[in-house]
Protein backbone atom coordinates (compact mmCIF):
# COMPACT_ATOMS: atom_id res chain seq x y z
CA UNK A 1 0.00 0.00 0.00
CA UNK A 2 3.04 2.28 -0.23
CA UNK A 3 1.64 4.01 -3.35
CA UNK A 4 -1.65 4.83 -1.66
CA UNK A 5 -0.20 6.90 1.15
CA UNK A 6 -0.77 10.64 1.35
CA UNK A 7 2.76 11.68 0.43
CA UNK A 8 2.41 10.01 -3.00
CA UNK A 9 5.92 8.61 -3.11
CA UNK A 10 5.51 7.43 -6.68
CA UNK A 11 5.34 11.05 -7.80
CA UNK A 12 8.27 12.18 -5.67
CA UNK A 13 11.48 13.55 -7.12
CA UNK A 14 14.97 13.40 -5.67
CA UNK A 15 17.94 15.71 -6.07
CA UNK A 16 21.37 14.12 -6.42
CA UNK A 17 23.90 16.61 -5.10
CA UNK A 18 26.81 14.70 -6.58
CA UNK A 19 29.89 16.92 -6.51
CA UNK A 20 27.97 20.21 -6.68
CA UNK A 21 29.83 21.53 -3.60
CA UNK A 22 32.86 21.89 -5.88
CA UNK A 23 31.56 24.19 -8.68
CA UNK A 24 35.02 24.88 -10.10
CA UNK A 25 35.61 21.15 -10.59
CA UNK A 26 32.42 20.39 -12.52
CA UNK A 27 33.98 20.64 -16.01
CA UNK A 28 37.27 18.87 -15.10
CA UNK A 29 35.32 16.09 -13.38
CA UNK A 30 33.04 15.78 -16.39
CA UNK A 31 36.03 15.35 -18.71
CA UNK A 32 37.68 12.84 -16.39
CA UNK A 33 34.54 10.73 -15.94
CA UNK A 34 33.72 10.93 -19.65
CA UNK A 35 37.19 9.61 -20.48
CA UNK A 36 36.86 6.87 -17.86
CA UNK A 37 33.46 5.85 -19.22
CA UNK A 38 34.73 5.79 -22.82
CA UNK A 39 37.64 3.54 -21.79
CA UNK A 40 35.21 1.36 -19.84
CA UNK A 41 32.89 0.88 -22.81
CA UNK A 42 35.69 0.21 -25.29
CA UNK A 43 37.63 -2.01 -22.89
CA UNK A 44 34.76 -4.20 -21.74
CA UNK A 45 32.94 -4.53 -25.06
CA UNK A 46 36.31 -5.11 -26.68
CA UNK A 47 37.06 -7.91 -24.22
CA UNK A 48 33.68 -9.54 -24.87
CA UNK A 49 34.14 -9.24 -28.63
CA UNK A 50 37.70 -10.61 -28.70
CA UNK A 51 36.73 -13.57 -26.52
CA UNK A 52 33.65 -14.36 -28.61
CA UNK A 53 35.39 -14.35 -32.01
CA UNK A 54 38.81 -15.80 -31.09
CA UNK A 55 38.76 -19.64 -31.04
CA UNK A 56 41.84 -19.71 -28.81
CA UNK A 57 39.90 -17.94 -26.08
CA UNK A 58 36.95 -20.34 -26.09
CA UNK A 59 37.81 -21.77 -22.68
CA UNK A 60 35.98 -21.63 -19.33
CA UNK A 61 38.35 -18.97 -17.94
CA UNK A 62 37.67 -16.56 -20.79
CA UNK A 63 33.98 -17.47 -20.81
CA UNK A 64 33.75 -16.21 -17.23
CA UNK A 65 35.92 -13.20 -18.05
CA UNK A 66 33.58 -12.22 -20.89
CA UNK A 67 30.66 -12.23 -18.47
CA UNK A 68 32.63 -10.19 -15.94
CA UNK A 69 33.30 -7.63 -18.69
CA UNK A 70 29.61 -7.62 -19.64
CA UNK A 71 28.61 -7.02 -16.01
CA UNK A 72 31.17 -4.23 -15.70
CA UNK A 73 29.85 -2.54 -18.84
CA UNK A 74 26.23 -2.74 -17.65
CA UNK A 75 27.17 -1.62 -14.14
CA UNK A 76 29.04 1.44 -15.36
CA UNK A 77 26.31 2.31 -17.87
CA UNK A 78 23.72 2.23 -15.09
CA UNK A 79 25.59 4.86 -13.04
CA UNK A 80 27.98 6.98 -15.12
CA UNK A 81 25.64 8.63 -17.70
CA UNK A 82 23.53 10.19 -14.92
CA UNK A 83 26.72 11.29 -13.14
CA UNK A 84 27.92 12.99 -16.33
CA UNK A 85 24.55 14.66 -16.86
CA UNK A 86 24.49 16.09 -13.34
CA UNK A 87 27.95 17.60 -13.83
CA UNK A 88 26.80 19.79 -16.74
CA UNK A 89 23.17 20.68 -15.95
CA UNK A 90 21.66 22.81 -13.23
CA UNK A 91 18.68 20.52 -12.68
CA UNK A 92 20.05 17.51 -10.80
CA UNK A 93 16.69 15.92 -10.06
CA UNK A 94 15.76 12.32 -10.75
CA UNK A 95 12.26 10.87 -10.60
CA UNK A 96 11.23 8.33 -8.00
CA UNK A 97 10.86 5.67 -10.70
CA UNK A 98 14.24 6.55 -12.22
CA UNK A 99 15.96 6.45 -8.85
CA UNK A 100 14.47 3.09 -7.89
CA UNK A 101 15.30 1.66 -11.30
CA UNK A 102 18.91 2.86 -11.05
CA UNK A 103 19.22 1.30 -7.61
CA UNK A 104 17.72 -2.00 -8.79
CA UNK A 105 20.08 -2.30 -11.76
CA UNK A 106 23.19 -1.12 -9.90
CA UNK A 107 22.52 -3.51 -7.01
CA UNK A 108 21.81 -6.41 -9.37
CA UNK A 109 25.05 -5.97 -11.33
CA UNK A 110 27.11 -5.33 -8.19
CA UNK A 111 25.94 -8.58 -6.60
CA UNK A 112 26.46 -10.42 -9.89
CA UNK A 113 30.05 -9.14 -10.06
CA UNK A 114 30.78 -10.17 -6.48
CA UNK A 115 29.85 -13.78 -7.20
CA UNK A 116 31.27 -13.77 -10.72
CA UNK A 117 34.65 -13.08 -9.12
CA UNK A 118 34.03 -16.02 -6.77
CA UNK A 119 33.20 -18.25 -9.76
CA UNK A 120 36.43 -17.20 -11.45
CA UNK A 121 38.34 -18.12 -8.28
CA UNK A 122 36.82 -21.62 -8.39
CA UNK A 123 37.79 -21.91 -12.06
CA UNK A 124 41.43 -21.06 -11.19
CA UNK A 125 41.29 -23.59 -8.33
CA UNK A 126 40.27 -26.42 -10.67
CA UNK A 127 42.78 -25.37 -13.35
CA UNK A 128 45.75 -25.26 -10.98
CA UNK A 129 44.90 -27.88 -8.35
CA UNK A 130 43.23 -30.44 -10.64
CA UNK A 131 44.65 -29.77 -14.11
CA UNK A 132 44.10 -33.30 -15.43
CA UNK A 133 40.40 -33.13 -14.57
CA UNK A 134 39.88 -29.53 -15.69
CA UNK A 135 38.12 -30.22 -18.98
CA UNK A 136 35.92 -32.86 -17.34
CA UNK A 137 34.99 -30.82 -14.26
CA UNK A 138 34.47 -27.50 -16.07
CA UNK A 139 31.95 -28.86 -18.53
CA UNK A 140 29.81 -26.48 -20.63
CA UNK A 141 26.80 -27.33 -18.47
CA UNK A 142 28.62 -26.48 -15.24
CA UNK A 143 30.03 -23.27 -16.72
CA UNK A 144 26.55 -22.19 -17.78
CA UNK A 145 25.20 -22.93 -14.30
CA UNK A 146 28.07 -21.08 -12.62
CA UNK A 147 27.35 -18.01 -14.74
CA UNK A 148 23.58 -18.21 -14.27
CA UNK A 149 23.99 -18.32 -10.48
CA UNK A 150 25.43 -14.79 -10.00
CA UNK A 151 22.83 -13.26 -12.34
CA UNK A 152 19.96 -15.06 -10.63
CA UNK A 153 21.10 -14.18 -7.12
CA UNK A 154 21.75 -10.62 -8.24
CA UNK A 155 18.13 -10.30 -9.38
CA UNK A 156 16.80 -11.90 -6.18
CA UNK A 157 18.93 -9.71 -3.89
CA UNK A 158 18.18 -6.52 -5.79
CA UNK A 159 14.46 -7.25 -6.04
CA UNK A 160 14.25 -7.92 -2.29
CA UNK A 161 15.97 -4.64 -1.39
CA UNK A 162 13.99 -2.70 -3.99
CA UNK A 163 10.70 -3.95 -2.56
CA UNK A 164 11.84 -2.88 0.91
CA UNK A 165 12.53 0.62 -0.43
CA UNK A 166 9.15 0.77 -2.14
CA UNK A 167 7.56 0.23 1.28
CA UNK A 168 9.05 3.53 2.54
CA UNK A 169 7.39 6.93 2.39
CA UNK A 170 9.09 10.12 1.17
CA UNK A 171 8.07 13.63 2.13
CA UNK A 172 9.63 17.06 2.45
CA UNK A 173 13.20 17.54 1.26
CA UNK A 174 14.46 14.67 -0.90
CA UNK A 175 18.05 15.89 -1.35
CA UNK A 176 20.54 13.03 -1.64
CA UNK A 177 24.18 13.71 -0.84
CA UNK A 178 25.60 11.38 -3.47
CA UNK A 179 25.78 10.99 -7.26
CA UNK A 180 23.77 7.75 -7.47
CA UNK A 181 20.69 6.26 -5.86
CA UNK A 182 22.45 4.06 -3.34
CA UNK A 183 20.49 2.30 -0.57
CA UNK A 184 21.79 4.40 2.32
CA UNK A 185 21.06 7.73 0.63
CA UNK A 186 17.54 6.68 -0.38
CA UNK A 187 16.85 5.58 3.19
CA UNK A 188 18.32 8.84 4.54
CA UNK A 189 15.58 10.94 2.89
CA UNK A 190 12.71 8.67 3.89
CA UNK A 191 10.22 9.96 6.45
CA UNK A 192 9.15 6.48 7.56
CA UNK A 193 10.92 3.93 9.73
CA UNK A 194 13.70 2.35 7.61
CA UNK A 195 14.57 -0.36 10.16
CA UNK A 196 13.34 -3.31 8.06
CA UNK A 197 14.96 -2.05 4.87
CA UNK A 198 18.27 -1.32 6.63
CA UNK A 199 18.19 -4.72 8.32
CA UNK A 200 17.59 -6.49 5.00
CA UNK A 201 20.37 -4.51 3.34
CA UNK A 202 22.82 -5.35 6.11
CA UNK A 203 21.88 -9.04 6.10
CA UNK A 204 22.10 -9.43 2.33
CA UNK A 205 25.33 -7.42 2.10
CA UNK A 206 26.96 -9.44 4.87
CA UNK A 207 25.86 -12.74 3.33
CA UNK A 208 27.15 -11.72 -0.11
CA UNK A 209 30.50 -10.47 1.18
CA UNK A 210 31.15 -13.29 3.65
CA UNK A 211 30.10 -16.11 1.32
CA UNK A 212 31.92 -14.78 -1.75
CA UNK A 213 35.10 -13.97 0.17
CA UNK A 214 34.96 -17.37 1.89
CA UNK A 215 34.89 -19.05 -1.54
CA UNK A 216 37.73 -16.88 -2.84
CA UNK A 217 39.94 -17.26 0.24
CA UNK A 218 39.35 -21.02 0.49
CA UNK A 219 40.21 -21.60 -3.15
CA UNK A 220 43.32 -19.43 -3.00
CA UNK A 221 44.63 -21.21 0.09
CA UNK A 222 44.52 -24.43 -1.93
CA UNK A 223 45.92 -22.69 -5.01
CA UNK A 224 48.90 -21.24 -3.18
CA UNK A 225 49.55 -24.57 -1.47
CA UNK A 226 49.65 -26.28 -4.86
CA UNK A 227 51.84 -23.58 -6.43
CA UNK A 228 54.43 -23.78 -3.64
CA UNK A 229 54.75 -27.54 -4.21
CA UNK A 230 55.45 -27.12 -7.94
CA UNK A 231 59.02 -28.21 -8.76
CA UNK A 232 59.39 -25.88 -11.74
CA UNK A 233 60.06 -22.17 -11.16
CA UNK A 234 58.55 -21.44 -14.56
CA UNK A 235 55.38 -23.30 -13.60
CA UNK A 236 55.10 -21.38 -10.36
CA UNK A 237 55.56 -18.07 -12.16
CA UNK A 238 52.93 -18.95 -14.76
CA UNK A 239 50.43 -20.01 -12.07
CA UNK A 240 51.02 -16.86 -10.02
CA UNK A 241 50.66 -14.73 -13.16
CA UNK A 242 47.36 -16.42 -13.98
CA UNK A 243 45.98 -15.58 -10.52
CA UNK A 244 47.45 -12.06 -10.22
CA UNK A 245 44.88 -10.37 -12.48
CA UNK A 246 41.98 -11.99 -10.67
CA UNK A 247 43.37 -11.09 -7.24
CA UNK A 248 43.83 -7.48 -8.36
CA UNK A 249 40.19 -7.30 -9.49
CA UNK A 250 38.96 -8.89 -6.24
CA UNK A 251 41.05 -6.58 -4.05
CA UNK A 252 39.91 -3.46 -5.89
CA UNK A 253 36.18 -4.24 -5.99
CA UNK A 254 35.63 -6.18 -2.77
CA UNK A 255 38.06 -4.01 -0.79
CA UNK A 256 36.24 -0.81 -1.73
CA UNK A 257 32.85 -2.27 -0.81
CA UNK A 258 34.16 -3.49 2.56
CA UNK A 259 35.70 -0.07 3.17
CA UNK A 260 32.39 1.65 2.46
CA UNK A 261 30.52 -0.56 4.89
CA UNK A 262 33.09 0.22 7.59
CA UNK A 263 32.77 4.01 7.20
CA UNK A 264 30.57 5.59 9.89
CA UNK A 265 27.46 7.16 8.41
CA UNK A 266 28.19 10.65 9.70
CA UNK A 267 28.05 14.00 7.92
CA UNK A 268 31.83 14.13 7.79
CA UNK A 269 32.04 10.79 5.98
CA UNK A 270 29.90 11.65 2.94
CA UNK A 271 32.90 12.75 0.87
CA UNK A 272 34.67 9.45 1.64
CA UNK A 273 31.51 7.57 0.70
CA UNK A 274 31.31 9.45 -2.62
CA UNK A 275 34.95 8.76 -3.40
CA UNK A 276 34.52 5.09 -2.49
CA UNK A 277 31.39 4.89 -4.63
CA UNK A 278 33.32 6.35 -7.57
CA UNK A 279 36.02 3.71 -7.15
CA UNK A 280 33.74 0.68 -7.32
CA UNK A 281 31.05 2.00 -9.69
CA UNK A 282 33.12 4.04 -12.17
CA UNK A 283 36.83 3.26 -11.85
CA UNK A 284 36.74 -0.49 -11.17
CA UNK A 285 34.76 -1.37 -14.34
CA UNK A 286 37.37 0.57 -16.34
CA UNK A 287 40.40 -1.09 -14.75
CA UNK A 288 39.23 -4.71 -14.93
CA UNK A 289 39.64 -5.14 -18.72
CA UNK A 290 42.94 -3.25 -18.60
CA UNK A 291 44.26 -5.51 -15.84
CA UNK A 292 43.26 -8.69 -17.67
CA UNK A 293 44.35 -7.57 -21.15
CA UNK A 294 47.70 -6.04 -20.17
CA UNK A 295 48.73 -9.06 -18.09
CA UNK A 296 47.30 -11.72 -20.40
CA UNK A 297 49.44 -12.97 -23.29
CA UNK A 298 46.57 -14.86 -24.91
CA UNK A 299 44.36 -11.77 -25.08
CA UNK A 300 47.19 -9.58 -26.39
CA UNK A 301 48.07 -12.19 -28.98
CA UNK A 302 44.45 -12.47 -30.13
CA UNK A 303 44.16 -8.69 -30.46
CA UNK A 304 47.45 -8.55 -32.37
CA UNK A 305 46.33 -11.27 -34.80
CA UNK A 306 43.02 -9.51 -35.42
CA UNK A 307 44.77 -6.21 -36.10
CA UNK A 308 47.27 -7.85 -38.47
CA UNK A 309 44.45 -9.66 -40.24
CA UNK A 310 42.50 -6.44 -40.65
CA UNK A 311 45.50 -4.38 -41.79
CA UNK A 312 47.33 -6.87 -44.03
CA UNK A 313 44.43 -8.98 -45.24
CA UNK A 314 41.22 -6.91 -45.43
CA UNK A 315 39.34 -9.71 -47.20
CA UNK A 316 39.98 -12.08 -44.28
CA UNK A 317 39.02 -9.31 -41.91
CA UNK A 318 35.78 -8.87 -43.84
CA UNK A 319 34.94 -12.55 -43.49
CA UNK A 320 35.82 -12.37 -39.80
CA UNK A 321 33.43 -9.46 -39.35
CA UNK A 322 30.76 -11.23 -41.39
CA UNK A 323 30.82 -14.10 -38.92
CA UNK A 324 30.32 -11.83 -35.91
CA UNK A 325 27.07 -10.44 -34.53
CA UNK A 326 25.91 -6.95 -35.52
CA UNK A 327 27.21 -5.46 -32.27
CA UNK A 328 30.57 -7.20 -32.64
CA UNK A 329 30.90 -6.08 -36.29
CA UNK A 330 30.30 -2.47 -35.28
CA UNK A 331 32.80 -2.62 -32.45
CA UNK A 332 35.49 -4.41 -34.49
CA UNK A 333 35.10 -1.82 -37.24
CA UNK A 334 35.74 0.95 -34.71
CA UNK A 335 38.80 -0.58 -33.02
CA UNK A 336 40.38 -2.28 -36.02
Amino acid sequence: MWFAEGNQSVGATFTLLGFSEYPDLQVPLFLVFLTVYAVTVVGNLGMVTIIRISPKLHTPMYFFLSHLSFVDFCYSTTVTPKLLENLVVEDRTISFTGCILQFFLACMFAVAEVFMLAVMAYDRFVAICKPLLYTVVMSPELCASLVAGPYTWGVVSSLTLTCSLLALSFCGSNIMNNFLCEHSVIVSVSCSDPFISQGLCFAIAMFNEVSSLAIILTTYVSIFGTIIKMPSAGGRHKAFSTCASHLAAVTMFQGTILFLYCVPRSKNSWLMIKVGSVLYTVVSPMLNPLIYSLRNKDVKESVRKLMITQLLCPEAGFHLLAGATAEHRLFLTLIL
